[in-house]
């Protein structure tokens, strides 16, 4: 199924949806493949009408392109991913990727070259590998840093010794959750890429995902960040959510995916 009101092909298309079920390294809850499709399905019961932004939905000419299916090489699938994703920034329209896990992030910020990283996540993901591996869900702002000037990694609250020292360094920003709700984005006309990690969120809130980690961001606040950072933005995602609660976790990304739109629109 398409995302609920994304109803514009891909010629006429100013937003484009794209699935990423990549569900290859989480290291403890696996589901993540089934995230675009939860996503999606939950979607269903929202409202047409924004009144926040006094916009319909299907007016904002959102497409889906359905999902690109991982193979056993992810290297190979986040090269494919980013060349997608380039042509649809070549062709003018706004890439909003549905994970998956958080490693379908590294996609994005190749083929859109952000100046700024902006990152709602319950986690650093600061290493230069988790397990042996290089591309883990647990390296993505690593990655991105390898792009973007700077990293601000919204609502972290986990990490390694390793990370806490990396993110003390100049080009990384971390807000903890209990400073999130005053924290104004100051990107002075620079472009942001914004990633949505559902397990910022307080796992209360939104169990249905692979690490957990209490203490967390509570929706509106979530939903606060997205409106503020999206004008900004030249992209932005939601990864992180699996099968494992009734409808919460993939509730909230969706939720946040209709703001990220409804924002930039807004600007547009």
């Amino acid at each position: 199924m398409a995302f609920p009101g994304a109803a514009a092909s891909r010629a006429e298309a100013d937003y484009a949806v794209l699935g990423a079920p990549l569900d290859a390294s989480t290291s403890f809850q696996p589901g993540t493949r089934f995230g675009p499709r939860r996503i999606r399905t939950f979607a269903e019961s929202f409202e047409d009408y924004d009144h926040h932004t006094d916009q319909h939905f299907t007016a904002l000419a959102v497409h889906d392109h359905g999902d690109v299916e991982p193979g056993a090489d992810v290297a190979e699938y986040l090269q494919y991913l980013e060349g997608t994703i380039a042509d649809f920034a070549a062709d003018g329209l706004f890439p909003l990727l549905v994970g998956g896990e958080h490693t379908v992030s590294v996609a994005a910020v190749r083929a859109l070259e952000p100046d700024v990283f902006v990152c709602l996540d319950a986690h650093l993901d600061l290493r230069e590998s988790f397990r042996g591996d290089p591309l883990s869900h647990a390296t993505v702002t690593r990655h991105a840093l390898a792009v973007a000037d700077e990293a601000i990694v919204l609502g972290a609250r986990a990490g390694s010794e390793a990370e806490w020292a990396r993110a003390a360094e100049s080009d990384v920003t971390v807000v903890p959750p209990a400073a999130v709700p005053d924290w104004e984005p100051d990107l002075d006309g620079r472009r942001a890429y914004l990633s949505v990690d559902v397990d910022a969120a307080d796992p209360g809130f939104a169990p249905g995902t692979g690490t957990r980690e209490p203490f967390g961001l509570d929706p509106a606040t979530m939903r606060d960040v997205v409106r503020a950072v999206a004008p900004a933005a030249v992209g932005a995602d939601v990864v992180e959510v699996n099968d494992r609660d009734d409808g919460q976790a993939p509730t909230l990304a969706a939720k946040l995916l209709r703001a990220v739109v409804f924002a930039h629109a807004a600007e547009r």
